[in-house]
C-alpha cells in the first residue's frame, strides 16, 4: 500500500521542517535560502568551492528567522553526495526536502564547443543532479516521502543559441524530472522543476540580454524573491508530481 499522504506533514515529526538547497552560494541558491529561512525552515546549505559565499547565505537566512548548516560537496561526484545527504538526514528528524540548484553555465555554439567545457557542464548540471536525487529517495523512502525541487531553464525546453552544453544539460533534466516522478510516486515522493528566468547572477552574466524582454508577456523578467517564494510553496504541495512550474511571462 502507498504510505498516507499526511506522513510527511512536518506538524507530525519534532523540529521544524527541513531543506537542503544545492548551489546555496549562488545567487539563487542565496535566495532560495533566505526565503526558506523567512518561513522558519531548518536549511542545509550546501557550496562546492565558495564556502565564503556559502556563510553568508547561511547568515541571511539565519537573520530572516530560520536555522540552518553548511555542507561541502562535489555534486560530480556520488560518493560525496551520498555523504552529504546521509549527514544532512541525520541531523534533522522530519522528511526532508531536496532542492536541486547547483550548476554551472558555458557559453559557445555548437561547432566551438570545446568538449572538456561540455564534459565539465554535463557532470555539474545532469550529473551532479542525477547523484542528488538517487541520494535522496532512499532517505525519502524511509520517511513516508517528501518533496523534491530541479531548477531548471527556458534553455532546456528552447535551446538557447550560445549555450549548447548548458541548454542540452538543462532539457535532460526533464526527462530525468518526469521518470524519477513517475517512478517514485508510489512512494510519495514529488519530483518537481522550476524555472526562475533570466535572473543577474555571476552564472547568467555574460548571456543576460542587456535590455529588451519583448518575448516576455509582462515585457520583465521575473523577480528573484518571487521565483524563491514559488519554490517554497510548490515544496510544500502535496499533490503535485512530474510538472514544469515556469515562473516568468513567456510561453513553453
Amino acid at each position: 500500500m502507498p504510505p498516507e499522504r499526511d506522513q510527511t506533514d512536518p506538524s507530525r515529526h519534532a523540529g521544524p521542517p527541513a531543506v537542503l538547497v544545492t548551489g546555496a552560494s549562488g545567487g539563487i541558491g542565496r535566495a532560495i535560502c533566505r526565503e526558506f529561512g523567512r518561513a522558519g525552515w531548518h536549511v542545509g546549505v550546501h557550496y562546492g568551492r565558495n564556502k565564503q559565499s556559502a556563510e553568508a547565505a547561511l547568515d541571511e537566512l539565519v537573520s530572516a528567522g530560520g536555522t540552518g548548516s553548511l555542507y561541502q560537496a562535489d555534486i560530480r561526484e556520488a560518493e560525496s553526495v551520498r555523504r552529504m545527504v546521509q549527514d544532512f538526514a541525520g541531523a534533522v528528524p522530519v522528511p526532508p526536502v531536496l532542492i536541486c540548484n547547483a550548476g554551472v553555465a558555458a557559453s559557445a555554439v555548437v561547432l566551438r564547443q570545446r568538449e572538456e567545457q561540455w564534459t565539465d557542464v554535463m557532470a555539474t548540471n545532469l550529473s551532479g543532479t542525477f547523484h542528488c536525487l538517487r541520494a535522496a529517495a532512499p532517505v525519502l523512502i524511509e520517511r513516508g516521502g517528501g518533496s523534491i525541487i530541479v531548477v531548471g531553464s527556458y534553455a532546456g525546453w528552447h535551446g538557447a543559441s550560445g549555450q549548447a552544453a548548458y541548454a542540452a544539460s538543462k532539457a535532460g533534466l526533464i526527462g530525468l524530472v518526469k521518470t524519477a516522478a513517475k517512478e517514485w510516486g508510489a512512494a510519495n515522493i514529488r519530483v518537481n522543476m522550476v524555472l526562475p528566468g533570466w535572473q543577474r547572477t555571476g552564472l547568467s552574466e555574460e548571456a543576460m540580454p542587456e535590455a529588451g524582454w519583448l518575448d516576455h508577456a509582462l515585457r520583465r523578467p521575473a523577480r528573484l524573491e518571487e521565483v524563491a517564494r514559488t519554490i517554497l510553496y510548490v515544496a510544500q504541495l502535496g499533490d503535485l508530481s512530474g510538472q514544469v512550474w515556469n515562473c516568468d511571462s513567456r510561453d513553453l
